[in-house]
């Protein structure tokens, strides 16, 4: 749950049916109350998924009518945000859809659809819901059958399988329409198993575990074509999905990876890492964006998967997982590093004393914003460095940081003491901008001395004058 009182699931419904407009708006409030230090609960998960929502509203067509959307409501729990050539085992992009609807428009059902969507259209506009939701689950038990036999044209066919893909037009053409076909053939069995889960399950423990892992073993969860896609309903419900691990090691009743291999579960490792590797892609396009403002919380997300992996598994030996894991971590520190490295260049460009500056002018408030941002995400990747991987560049980068600004912070507050009335403005926006970073790194006390102390230096020069 969020702080606010709302499961992921609806805070996400709840902002993809804002207007792009609205969603810029509201990202940009909540960017400059986390700028001004404001304490607002859930405000950087909100964000997060604003951030999601808006990156996604960039590369996705345009919404889907109302029969699209129905013959799709099934797949909707195994969708991911994620790029369409990333593979997700029992999930599919959700930026696939709009491609594969419109091949199985033109290709699948040419004969059918019109007469669908018309009879959709006509439900809907009389608000009969209940007729439009049976015309959808006859138009997918049409298509069921028709998928297949599209898919066993390209077995073993090279030829046909690039003519496929170009058809579909999706990279992973194969994978997605399986994957589609799949939930659509489990669509009733997933839909009772999913009525008699917990809906958000906090911890996946003790009477909760066994639970859900009896319901999974059932004859009706265990079957072959519903199994894969239980556990991704199950890690959907989960607060922190890579909990879902837990159902391997409890299956093979030790957390030894090669004994977990031998277990029906052991997808469950697979998910759960394939999942790391999505969240380790968006931390990374956020903080190649240059924007660090809300990327703190996704940082802690994926600090917790890790380190639970590595708390759920004895990955020591050289199995597929650990090499898996091992290329996630540098993933990680290459992203990480990147964006820690160059946060001293741009404390120094700020707070430097150019000669050839405009005395009068300020420092632009992006700018400093958008640093101080920075400054604090390398003090929160403290927190995380030794379990991602970026202990020694995190430390460095602190120790040159808080000596820089205790150094540059004394030669400026004598600047400001002698400055004439000209060279005081950008001279006190250069103080002001040091003490948001001493803030970020020495605390809210040292900066608030810092202040008071800038306060007194910015008077020395006007105390002077009236002594004269």
């Amino acid at each position: 749950m969020l702080g606010l009182g709302l499961p992921v699931e609806r805070l996400r419904e709840f902002l993809q049916e804002l207007n792009p407009e609205a969603r810029a708006m509201l990202t940009a409030e909540l960017e400059r109350s986390l700028l001004r230090g404001e304490d607002t609960a859930g405000a950087e998960l909100v964000l997060n998924e604003l951030r999601r929502s808006l990156r996604e509203t960039g590369r996705r067509s345009p919404r889907m009518g109302h029969p699209a959307r129905l013959f799709f409501l099934p797949i909707e729990p195994f969708l991911v945000d994620d790029a369409l050539e990333h593979q997700h085992p029992g999930r599919i992009a959700r930026a696939a859809l709009e491609p594969i609807w419109q091949w199985i428009s033109n290709v699948v059902m040419q004969t059918f659809v019109a007469t669908y969507n018309e009879q959709v259209d006509r439900a809907m506009a009389a608000n009969d819901t209940a007729k439009a939701a049976q015309l959808a689950r006859e138009f997918q038990d049409a298509a069921a059958p028709r998928l297949q036999i599209a898919l066993d044209g390209v077995k073993n066919d090279d030829r046909a399988l690039r003519r496929f893909t170009l058809e579909v037009g999706t990279p992973l053409a194969c994978e997605d329409v399986q994957i589609i076909l799949g939930v659509l053939r489990a669509r009733d069995r997933l839909a009772a198993l999913g009525a008699q889960m917990q809906r958000h399950i906090k911890s996946l423990a003790g009477e909760t575990l066994d639970s859900v892992k009896a319901l999974l073993d059932s004859p009706a969860g265990r079957s072959p074509d519903v199994f894969p896609f239980a556990l991704i309903m199950v890690m959907n419900r989960l607060v922190s999905p890579w909990q879902l691990i837990r159902l391997a090691t409890n299956a093979a009743g030790s957390d030894i990876a090669v004994r977990i291999a031998d277990t029906p579960y052991a997808s469950c490792v697979t998910i759960v890492l394939a999942e790391i590797e999505r969240m380790v892609g968006e931390l990374a396009a956020d903080l190649k964006s240059g924007r660090g403002v809300a990327v703190s919380a996704m940082l802690k997300d994926v600090h917790d998967a890790v380190r639970g992996v590595r708390t759920e598994i004895n990955l020591s030996g050289d199995t597929a997982w650990s090499r898996q894991l091992a290329a996630i971590l540098t993933q990680i520190s290459q992203a990480l590093t990147a964006v820690i490295e160059l946060i001293p260049g741009r404390v120094r460009r700020l707070l430097r004393q150019n000669k050839e500056s405009a005395p009068s002018a300020r420092l632009n408030s992006d700018d400093v914003a958008e640093t101080e941002a920075l400054v604090g995400f390398v003090t929160t990747c403290r927190n995380y460095a030794s379990e991602l991987a970026v202990n020694e560049i995190t430390v460095r980068t602190c120790s040159d940081l808080q000596q820089y600004l205790d150094t540059t912070t004394h030669t400026m507050l004598d600047a400001l003491r002698v400055a004439n009335k000209a060279e005081r403005p950008h001279l006190q926006s250069q103080v002001d901008a040091a003490v948001r970073f001493c803030a970020k790194l020495f605390g809210q006390e040292y900066a608030a001395l810092l202040a008071k102390a800038a306060e007194v230096a910015a008077h020395e020069p006007d105390r002077k004058v009236a002594k004269v």
